[in-house]
């Protein structure tokens, strides 16, 4: 039997050079440098043995050793680069060790070539997701003189906006930017003639305006000063970024300006009936949606214009009926997928199944933006070729990106009131839905939980099996959420599942949700999630048999709640919900009692009676006119109580309103009395 093959480990060929990177003779240590550096050029596996052997600590030391000759420092810089381009292991292996710090005293130097290799290693290194790029806003001399570098050369005019584009992550960083004057060094840069140069001053301009509207309004006056290209003369930012979106140019130039102007507009900058927006952003990015486009491509287009889109209804009527966008977003969703038995090179694999990923993203969310508000687009979204399974299987995706861009989607289409009514319920979409809310992240809950809302409405087919699946236990812990918005989605979810409910759906959530914290979200500081508190009640409250059966059990308890609301300092929208609970409270037959032998609340229907909001006084007359109603039991005596505290006088005080809808209320509470 032959033996086995031991692994070859490279390392140990260089491991006379390796030892010279240590020795004191700078011209051996030199020489090691560059060997070392051709060794790991364009081979992961060497990266890795260079990495294992402890070699970044020495050449971090030869970048912070004031002694070392500033061309041995370039071609260790160059090294450390390299080993950057490596995988994700190996940059943040190189995070871990402390690089970026000292890299950043290299942008100082005075040598260019030094300078250059600093800075590609910086955009290279900043380019992964966890690089502590806010480092370069750590000392005030980083960025002016990174600006400042970009009048250098095309090698620094590259690596500088990439750079900025990368760390630019908040307003407090976007202002700074302003603040140093990196908006008129980006539009000298869109006027290069290198496009390199151009794309990355679009990618760090997108980064520098978005969501921030004082860097739009900066971004939109500024003007290009110093021409590179003739057709650029006194152009200004706007102006700019629309020619970059010409058919001539690259079509990741015209994406990447797209972007820019988008964020542009979202920012304030400029309206959605803009002509740049019409007839030069809308039209590219539905363009770049193209199946003649590249996949990664085609997906942030959609993603763009899903964002352009998104709060605007105009843009989205426009957008659905423009060069077929409909069924070009929907052939995003037939990317071929590749499963595990394929025989793919592990990195292709994993880049094919990232591809699909962030098509089916972007679909999702380009749909949800144009369903969000118009019955006509989630129709013709809806008969889509397979779109529900789509969606379906998207709720279940693997990757948590494209589950919550499913859910954006569907909840969008849930607005529907046909669609809840027949391809919602066609297709069971309550399923997957209840199965993601199990263990979700936020973002995923509070958007699964907004749509069951609406699933839970009350013509919405949906709403028995939901139930069924333990519905009521799962929302009343919603509402002990910290997140106001899972709050207020657990107890609007609870209102709408009250709304016309049997007897036992009602006690079980009173049961579940319990008096406590009924209490905690009356007092919540969330009006909306107030609001939707007693919203709750009333549909509780409602219906004469189980109005006197809920009081049976805890009058006691509401009856407190609505005085807590009605003394507290609320706004009449609120103070109005509270007034129409105690009405339908009036309207049971046992529960008027409640009313009745509370002299304190008579005493604030009278007060509301006389109050100067007229919703306020219809409310409260409406909570008199059900409890002294003639043909019910008790009437009587009850006509005669209210007569003695004065009610019926104040009735025919309010009898000559001009309002038609208090008037109304008046005369048929009076008509009650006059008849008794």
């Amino acid at each position: 039997m032959l033996p086995v093959k031991q692994p070859f480990m490279e390392v140990e060929c260089y491991r006379s050079y390796i030892d010279d990177l240590y020795s004191s003779n700078m011209d051996k240590c030199m020489e090691a440098i560059v060997c070392l550096k051709n060794s790991v050029i364009g081979s992961n596996r060497q990266k890795s043995s260079v990495l294992s052997q402890g070699v970044v600590p020495r050449l971090m030391q030869l970048l912070g050793d004031c002694s070392v000759p500033v061309q041995m420092k370039t071609e260790a810089t160059v090294t450390l680069g390299s080993l950057a381009k490596g995988t994700d292991h190996h940059v943040q292996s190189l995070i871990e060790l402390g690089i970026v710090p000292l890299l950043l005293t290299g942008v100082t130097s005075s040598d260019q070539k030094y300078t250059e290799a600093t800075l590609r290693c910086l955009s290279t290194i900043f380019q992964t997701s966890n690089a502590p790029v806010s480092l370069i806003f750590m000392d005030s001399i980083i960025v002016p003189c990174l600006l400042n570098l970009t009048t250098q050369s095309v090698t620094c005019q590259v690596c500088v906006p990439a750079i900025l584009a990368a760390a630019c992550k908040t307003p407090e960083q976007q202002g700074f930017l302003i603040q140093e004057g990196a908006v008129p060094v980006l539009a000298q840069l869109l006027c290069s003639t290198q496009s390199l140069v151009q794309m990355n001053a679009l990618t760090c301009l997108a980064s520098l305006c978005y969501q921030n509207p004082t860097v739009a309004a900066c971004v939109a006056q500024a003007r290009c000063l110093e021409i590179q290209e003739p057709c650029f003369v006194d152009k200004s930012m706007p102006d700019l970024l629309f020619m970059l979106m010409a058919q001539d140019r690259p079509s990741e130039m015209q994406l990447a300006a797209a972007r820019c102007i988008t964020f542009l507009h979202r920012a304030g900058a400029f309206s959605a009936d803009d002509p740049k927006i019409l007839y030069r952003t809308l039209p590219c990015l539905v363009r770049l949606c193209k199946k003649d486009r590249p996949p990664l491509q085609r997906a942030q287009a959609a993603e763009t214009l899903a964002y352009l889109t998104e709060v605007d209804i105009e843009l989205q009527r426009t957008a659905s009926i423009s060069n077929h966008l409909v069924p070009t977003l929907s052939d995003l969703l037939k990317y071929p997928r590749v499963h595990a038995a394929s025989r793919l090179p592990v990195a292709i694999f994993e880049q094919e199944l990232k591809i699909a990923a962030e098509l089916r993203q972007a679909a999702f969310r380009a749909f949800a933006s144009l369903g969000a508000n118009d019955e006509d687009i989630r129709k013709k979204i809806i008969e889509t070729d397979n779109l529900m399974e789509h969606i379906v299987s998207g709720l279940q995706d693997p990757s948590a990106k494209v589950r919550l861009a499913a859910i954006r989607c569907l909840h969008s289409l849930s607005r529907s009131v046909q669609q809840l009514r027949t391809t919602f319920q066609d297709h069971s979409v309550w399923r997957p839905l209840m199965q993601l809310l199990q263990g979700a992240s936020d973002d995923i809950l509070t958007v699964a939980s907004s749509t069951l809302c609406n699933l839970l409405l009350e013509f919405s087919p949906s709403k028995e099996p939901i139930l069924e699946s333990g519905a009521v236990d799962m929302l009343c812990e919603l509402t002990r959420r910290k997140d106001p918005a899972l709050r207020l989605n657990g107890i609007w979810a609870l209102m709408n599942m009250a709304f016309q409910a049997e007897q036992k759906i009602k006690s079980q959530i009173l049961n579940t949700l319990g008096t406590d914290q009924m209490f905690r979200l009356l007092s919540d500081t969330e009006v909306d999630v107030l609001m939707k508190t007693l919203g709750l009640l009333r549909n509780l409250l409602s219906t004469k048999s189980h109005i006197d059966y809920i009081m049976n059990l805890h009058g006691n308890q509401i009856m407190q709640a609505v005085v807590l609301i009605l003394e507290g300092n609320h706004s009449a929208e609120v103070k109005e919900q509270a007034l129409c609970i105690l009405a339908n409270i009036g309207d049971g037959d046992s529960a008027k009692e409640f009313i009745m032998s509370n002299e304190d609340v008579l005493k604030k229907l009278q007060d509301y009676m006389a109050h100067s909001n007229v919703k306020l006084q219809v409310a409260a007359i409406f909570c008199i006119s059900n409890l002294v109603w003639r043909e019910e039991s008790g009437a009587i005596d009850r006509q005669a109580r209210l007569k003695e505290m004065g009610v019926y006088k104040q009735l025919q005080q309010l009898i000559m309103t001009t309002d038609t809808l208090l008037f109304d209320k008046v005369k048929t509470a009076m008509t009650q009395f006059s008849e008794a």
